[in-house]
């Protein structure tokens, strides 16, 4: 299991207690950041640009995660129900929630 760096910096945003905050930090701290490249952002924007096509909108942000995951045959675990809505226009993986 990876994560990039926007996914680490979004989890870890917005809490104020410091002892949470390093409890978490620490935990997350046995996932390697996966690199992001040139490729990645490229294929974000396709991606945005084909489900606003579609009517859906999404996050810069999420659709980074999408060109992430794809173009490294990862599986997207989220509780987001928002990549449900691009499931259906782009091709990901996703971690089905039972």
């Amino acid at each position: 299991m990876v994560v990039i760096g926007r996914i680490r910096q979004e989890l870890l945003s917005g809490i104020p207690d410091n002892a949470k905050y390093e409890e978490l930090r620490g935990k997350m701290s046995v996932f390697p950041d996966h690199p992001i490249y040139t490729a990645d952002y490229e294929l974000a924007a396709r991606f945005h640009n084909e489900c606003r096509k579609n009517g859906i909108q999404g996050s810069h942000i999420d659709f980074l995660i999408c060109a992430v995951a794809h173009n490294n045959d990862f599986a997207i675990f989220t509780m987001d129900n928002d990549f449900l809505y691009y499931e259906r226009y782009i091709e990901i993986k996703m971690i089905k929630q039972q």
